[in-house]
């Protein structure tokens, strides 16, 4: 295990590969789905209103106005990667195919996760409040922005995407914050005193996430839809486009000068992207006989994502130590 440890790799890693395997393996379905999905929801509610409970206002404020931080991750989002897509679909279209060239692109154009990010922010020891700020910003502007670019992109008629997804970050992240903010006076001192809490919490919510993403992948039949060769082809594409990403989220950290804690928001809100709005959204714009292998780079992105951002955010939460 120390062995392990060494190369990022802990029980919490290995409990994170244990939910990858058990939604490949062992998907949730009918009620068991749908309680899944209820546990889910409300784990990240509970932990959206601990981070309120123990955020400073003030903090919060600064968060908001770090307009250099802001302003870096948004075009990250939306601008860094767009092109990114478009360079890697002229490089390997041609051995992708179609439907995983354009399942790259789209990958291109989502937004930031929200809540792998902010909590593996906080995990690493990062501003917090302006994760918050950032990944929310990003979600909230993706629901219009990303059909948008998806239309601009690939040259398709834009479809109609619905605001339920505006809807889930209103009560499941900014509710449960602002109530979370509102009762500070009252709670924030135990919460500060008990930060095991916030810790499982974090955690507990990030392990429901991944079984339930992967698990909704093979029940929809996702990993069986293309050859294995080909599947091999997609992992390492989209783990070049993570890897690019990643490299420049930090080469942007050191060129701007900003802070650790800055950096932490800006590496995990820049280079994430989110499988909870990319599933919806597809499912808007794209016909269903296509939408299953399009979101495949999708969901392959988010689980090298959460692995390597889980390894990163452990080994600096145990540099603060």
């Amino acid at each position: 295990m120390n062995a392990l440890k060494r190369i990022g790799i802990d029980t919490y890693m290995l409990l994170l590969l244990g939910m990858v395997l058990l939604g490949l393996l062992l998907p949730a379905r009918g009620m068991a789905a749908e309680a899944l999905r209820i546990a889910t929801f409300w784990a990240v509610t509970l932990l959206f209103f601990l981070y309120g409970a123990k955020l400073d206002p003030a903090s919060v404020r600064a968060g908001l106005l770090n307009w250099r931080l802001q302003g870096l991750t948004f075009g990250a989002t939306y601008a860094l990667f767009p092109l990114l897509g478009l360079l890697l679909a002229a490089a390997f279209g041609g051995v992708l195919g179609p439907e995983l060239t354009l399942g790259l692109l789209f990958l291109a154009v989502l937004p930031s996760t929200v809540q792998s990010s902010i909590a593996f922010t906080s995990m690493a020891g990062g501003n917090v409040p302006a994760a918050i700020c950032a990944a929310s910003l990003s979600n909230m502007a993706g629901v219009v922005l990303t059909p948008l670019l998806v239309t601009r992109i690939l040259h398709q008629e834009g479809g109609g995407v619905s605001l339920d997804a505006v809807e889930k970050i209103a009560l499941q992240i900014l509710l449960p914050f602002v109530a979370g903010q509102l009762l500070r006076p009252w709670i924030g001192g135990f919460v500060q005193r008990h930060r095991l809490l916030t810790m499982v919490v974090d955690r507990g919510s990030i392990l429901l996430i991944v079984y339930s993403a992967f698990g909704a992948g093979t029940v929809a039949g996702i990993w069986s839809s293309i050859p294995a060769p080909g599947l091999v082809l997609c992992f390492l594409v989209v783990s070049l486009f993570l890897a690019l990403a990643m490299a420049i989220m930090l080469g942007a950290g050191r060129l701007f000068r900003l802070p650790p804690e800055d950096r932490a928001v800006l590496f995990f809100c820049g280079s994430t992207k989110s499988l909870a709005s990319g599933l919806p959204i597809a499912t808007a714009i794209f016909p269903a006989a296509t939408v299953g292998v399009t979101v495949l780079p999708v969901m392959i992105y988010h689980m090298i994502q959460l692995l390597v951002c889980s390894a990163i955010a452990q080994r600096q939460a145990r540099a603060r130590m």
